[in-house]
């Protein structure tokens, strides 16, 4: 079959019009295994058909993006970057959609491969046309790469800018349409993931620029579609930085979050709840929350609340943020640290253990997997082993196998008891007995199961 593909590769190279060479090399790809494809891809040459794009034939270029596409797919990132970067240049040029979309793909492959990448970066007058061919573009794809291209260094950021294409994704970040505005601070939020992103972020005084709108969304009737984007910017920001400076530089983004958790909108709930979720993943960002007293315990009964009575997924999302926010390292265990988590459990519910414990018997394993986690955070903590040690029939919960019946159920029970065995308090508070049933459930795995005894009776047909 392969060997089809090159003899039709062939023929095409030596004709004008080949469109029914086309059409029998593009069948005969569809019926060719990629794996089998990707072995004899570096030999295969296509240059040819990028030729064939330049003559103004429909049915020819559809035809020819349609066999690029497959054929490229197979290909080495590394091997694309080297050898056909001069076509993907003209590509990035053509007039049709089509074309420029398969290029903008195949550039995408090569930013994001670390291997391949290193070919555009070493070689700055090539990567200085990939970045003015993409910036004469308006798609998505296009500004999406252009973040992805400033992300991998300092160097190609600089070619972005000096361009003018990262101004001009700022410049909409800023504007007045707020659909493009929601659009753009994803992308700035993808170029805040690097150092050098941060700080030309900072320099640029973007982030100034993006608590200040956060600052007039109130007045805002349409910030409900950037908000929630806005806002996870920040939480992104504190987690990479330093949460205890961000916080403190931009209170409006604790306030925000803290005013939308008390929302009638579920997704306005849903991004404060990841965000807090992001924030409190560190011990820093913890103590930043633990500053704000009260208001933040009032804010977990509300979590708490949701956990109980929202749709599914927001209730996991409610439980993966409590997770976040309770866990604590052995070694950050202090008695301050301990006495803050076990106040916010406390402030959860009534009976938190209670509440987890009851939507973790819900038939949904998603639900199931999300509270068991929740106990796996704590269960490392002195107070925690106390209360489900005292909670009539928690260890035998524990213990019984035969409530997960699905793979990620057993591999989250698993979990909790691992941390438990692990756990340097866990022979004291639970009792020895128990703590070794713990580390005999840890050395048989997730998925052991109890043999059963048959025992025959005599005299019973």
């Amino acid at each position: 079959m392969a060997a089809q593909v090159q003899a039709l590769l062939r023929q095409v190279s030596r004709l004008e019009a080949p469109l029914e060479e086309l059409r029998a090399l593009q069948s005969v790809l569809q019926a060719v295994p990629l794996s089998e494809l990707r072995e004899q891809a570096a030999e295969l040459s296509l240059g040819p058909l990028f030729s064939l794009l330049s003559a103004n034939h429909r049915e020819q270029t559809t035809l020819c993006v349609s066999i690029l596409e497959r054929l490229l797919q197979a290909m080495e990132p590394v091997h694309v970057a080297r050898n056909l970067r001069f076509d993907l240049q003209r590509g990035l040029t053509h007039p049709d959609d089509s074309v420029k979309i398969l290029t903008l793909s195949q550039v995408g492959r090569i930013v994001e491969n670390s291997n391949a990448v290193t070919e555009i970066l070493n070689n700055p007058e090539l990567l200085k046309q990939i970045v003015y061919c993409i910036g004469g573009e308006n798609l998505s794809v296009a500004k999406a790469l252009i973040v992805e291209v400033s992300s991998t260094s300092p160097e190609s950021l600089n070619y972005c800018t000096t361009s003018g294409l990262v101004t001009q994704l700022l410049r909409e970040l800023t504007g007045e349409d707020v659909l493009v505005r929601a659009t753009c601070i994803e992308m700035v939020t993808s170029l805040a993931h690097t150092h050098h992103g941060r700080q030309y972020l900072a320099q640029e005084g973007i982030i100034d620029q993006i608590s200040n709108i956060i600052v007039g969304a109130d007045s805002d009737p349409f910030s409900s579609f950037y908000l929630p984007g806005f806002v996870k910017f920040f939480g992104n920001l504190a987690i990479m930085d330093s949460p205890q400076q961000i916080c403190e530089r931009y209170p409006v983004f604790v306030e925000k979050v803290f005013e939308m958790t008390e929302s009638q909108d579920p997704t306005m709930i849903g991004v404060a709840v990841d965000t807090l979720g992001i924030l409190g993943s560190n011990v820093e960002g913890k103590q930043v929350l633990h500053k704000t007293g009260t208001r933040f315990e009032h804010l977990l009964m509300r979590i708490g609340y949701q956990a109980k009575n929202a749709s599914t997924e927001l209730k996991i999302r409610c439980l993966d943020a409590i997770s976040s926010l309770l866990y604590l390292p052995p070694e950050q265990q202090t008695d301050d640290l301990l006495r803050m988590t076990d106040s916010w459990f406390s402030s959860l519910s009534r009976d938190p253990l209670e509440l987890f414990r009851g939507i973790s018997n819900q038939p949904f394993p998603e639900l199931h997997c999300a509270a068991l986690k929740v106990f796996t955070a704590i269960a490392n903590q002195p107070w925690a082993q106390k209360l489900m040690f005292n909670s009539p029939g928690f260890v035998e919960y524990i213990m019984d196998r035969s409530v997960e019946h699905d793979k990620a159920s057993k591999d989250a029970k698993y979990e909790l008891v691992k941390a438990l065995a692990n756990s340097k308090t866990v022979a004291e508070i639970f009792g020895n007995p128990n703590y070794l049933r713990l580390r005999t459930y840890l050395s048989e795995g997730p998925y052991y199961v109890k043999p059963v005894s048959t025992t025959a009776v005599e005299g019973v047909e």
